[in-house]
């Protein structure tokens, strides 16, 4: 039996002697490569913190102490040694393990998160109620360096350190957040990395301190030399800053080096007040394919663990929006000089690595930080730049105030493009798209489209690039499209606050948003041949809608049935049934769309079907309604 067999949680890891644990990582980390290579997933960040991992289960006593990791890319070694090895192989699937950590699948999971920067704010939280509540046990934030692009980790830190809390963070630090991060943190924990000499001094004074006690002698003599450390500390010490904030600083660490790490963590656990750990990891460790493209293999779809080719995926029809956007947006760059490229710490999964590529000068990462980056474009809007701001649906949720004050209420023409949006598949309930419609529906002043193939998205860009009155939103699926590649030069913009009658009918009609029209067709077949007439419209301007056709549909049909990729509440089908109530209310209307709960990771297909956002579903819609009374009355 593999010593990882062996281990049924953290009590076992506990029990190990320190000499084994290397062993136990190095088989934690075969397990990852091997299982992730069947179902995808975050694999890089997983590998980076194997040796972590086992040192801080093998030096706190978990769940009694409250270890709180960031995101939760980092958690698959985490869920390996909290109790679910064993169901490992369900990871990301529909009723299986989720990608990141989840506060009802495991004790052990005491926060879970998608987005990044949360550790620091959600654990100093845990710290405070321990103390309100006169309760004893450690509270450890596991910060990723990448987090550290993002303004809430430094809000925590603010607040944390001048606390005189019991409060540990350990920063992780692997220079990549996704992509290699930018700035000057990255800079700054980089001078940390190279600077042996402050270190050696300052363990030398240290020593100082310590000998000078022995010697001189009395509580005078300490404070002496701890004055005497802390002003040197103040001129030379690389972690200053985190010194300044009231925090301890102790590092840089060797995150692979286990006998290291445990010294270091049952040193701080013996001490009092806010204390920082600074470990060195290296993403992707220990598989030779990840180590050299860390980027490539933060998340990844199913592969061979031999040579990283990635598994047949068993889907045809066209390439990945993702792709579309990015090209089309390179090659309109050349006719539209003023337009520059922001992305938040996401280049190649928002497409914006294309334009890089081309348009380097034009090209702006702003590392993990959406708000900035909404900001940060209205600023460039002024001065007559056209900043498209390529984020996913669910990341910008986190820029919402930036979005309204910022861009919105001054009426400046930042374009967003969100990928990621509607049912978002594997990644789950923290990365799902689907309020974006809800949300940017509420802005003033917005524009907000969905393209139904990739040519229309592309249309809809040049429509973008030439509206100059107010901000204007796109937003697109994790998923192919369903035609082939268009030439962006030789696709036209749409015409702005325009639909498009996709089939002419009678009697019912299926208003259908962006990637919904396709199954909008397909039940229209359907229902056709069950003696049907439906009118299918590409309602591709959420906000305006076309009222002129919009009218026309209400007077000519007796059925609607509104289709999103999206929640029902607040969402397009809403805006549309406050318009046919006004103008006619004996018309029925139903909408079609995702529910108001939760979603949990299952595949994007599996995920519509579940919700009816299928063209069985569509059809199913239009029968119920067409049912109730017959279609000939009035």
């Amino acid at each position: 039996m593999s010593l990882l067999e062996s281990i049924a949680g953290p009590e076992d890891i506990k029990a190990l002697p320190p000499e084994q644990l290397q062993e136990l990582a190095d088989e934690v980390r075969q397990r990852l490569i091997e299982v992730v290579s069947e179902t995808g997933g975050h694999i890089g960040a997983g590998l980076g913190v194997v040796e972590l991992t086992v040192a801080l289960l093998h030096s706190f006593d978990s769940p009694t102490d409250k270890i709180v990791w960031d995101v939760g890319h980092q958690g698959y070694p985490w869920k390996v040694l909290t109790g679910r090895n064993d169901r490992l192989p369900t990871l990301r699937r529909k009723e299986g393990l989720s990608g990141f950590l989840r506060r009802d699948e495991s004790e052990h999971d005491i926060f879970g998160a998608g987005h990044a920067g949360t550790s620091v704010s959600a654990a100093f939280g845990m710290a405070t109620a321990r103390d309100m509540k006169g309760e004893s046990f450690h509270v450890v934030a596991v910060l990723g360096d990448g987090a550290m692009t993002c303004g809430l980790p430094y809000e925590g830190l603010n607040n944390a350190g001048h606390s005189g809390r019991d409060f540990i963070i350990v920063l992780n630090d692997n220079g990549m957040s996704i992509a290699p991060n930018v700035g000057a943190m990255s800079r700054y924990l980089g001078s940390i990395i190279a600077s042996p000499v402050t270190n050696r001094l300052r363990e030398r004074i240290k020593g100082l301190i310590e000998r000078t006690s022995k010697v001189v002698g009395g509580q005078r003599a300490v404070d002496l030399a701890r004055n005497i450390e802390e002003s040197i500390k103040n001129l030379w010490s690389p972690g200053m800053l985190f010194e300044e904030l009231g925090f301890r600083y102790f590092g840089p660490i060797d995150g692979h080096d286990i006998p290291a790490m445990l010294k270091t963590l049952e040193l701080v656990k013996e001490l009092d007040g806010p204390r920082i750990i600074h470990v060195m990891t290296e993403k992707g460790k220990g598989f030779p394919l990840a180590e050299p493209h860390p980027e490539k293999f933060h998340a990844r779809n199913p592969y061979d663990p031999a040579t990283g080719v990635l598994r047949p995926a068993g889907k045809g029809g066209g390439v990945a929006w993702t792709k579309v956007f990015g090209t089309a947006l390179t090659e309109l760059a050349a006719e539209y000089p003023e337009v520059v490229a922001i992305t938040a710490a996401m280049p190649s999964g928002t497409g914006t690595d294309i334009f890089q590529q081309t348009w380097p000068e034009r090209f702006i990462d702003v590392g993990i930080a959406e708000g900035h980056a909404t900001t940060f474009a209205a600023g460039l809007a002024t001065q007559g730049i056209r900043p498209v701001v390529a984020i996913y649906s669910t990341f910008l949720q986190r820029a919402y105030d930036n979005i309204i004050h910022d861009v919105a209420i001054q009426k400046l023409p930042v374009i967003f493009c969100m990928d990621r949006a509607g049912m978002v598949g594997a990644d789950g309930q923290t990365h799902i798209g689907l309020y974006d419609i809800a949300y940017m529906l509420a802005v003033p002043n917005m524009t907000v489209t969905q393209p139904r193939n990739g040519a229309e998205l592309v249309g809809l860009l040049r429509c973008a690039m030439e509206h100059t009155d107010g901000p204007f939103s796109l937003r697109y699926p994790r998923d192919s499209t369903p035609d082939e590649m268009p030439r962006p030069a030789e696709v036209p913009a749409v015409p702005y606050g325009t639909w498009e009658i996709l089939r002419e009918g009678s009697e019912c009609a299926i208003l259908a948003v962006g990637v919904m029209c396709e199954p909008a067709m397909e039940a229209a077949d359907m229902l056709a041949r069950e003696g049907f007439d439906p009118t299918v419209v590409n309602c591709r301007f959420i906000k305006p809608m076309d009222e002129t056709m919009l009218h026309e549909i209400v007077n000519d049909h007796r059925v609607l049935v509104t289709v999103e990729d999206g929640m029902v509440v607040n969402g397009f089908g809403a805006c549309v049934a406050a318009t046919v109530e006004s103008l006619a209310p004996e018309v029925r209307l139903g909408l079609l769309g995702a529910p108001d709960r939760t979603f949990d990771h299952a595949g994007r297909a599996e995920q519509l079907e579940e919700v009816g956002l299928t063209s069985k579903g569509i059809a199913a819609k239009v029968r119920v309604l067409a049912g109730e009374e017959s279609l000939s009355t009035a």
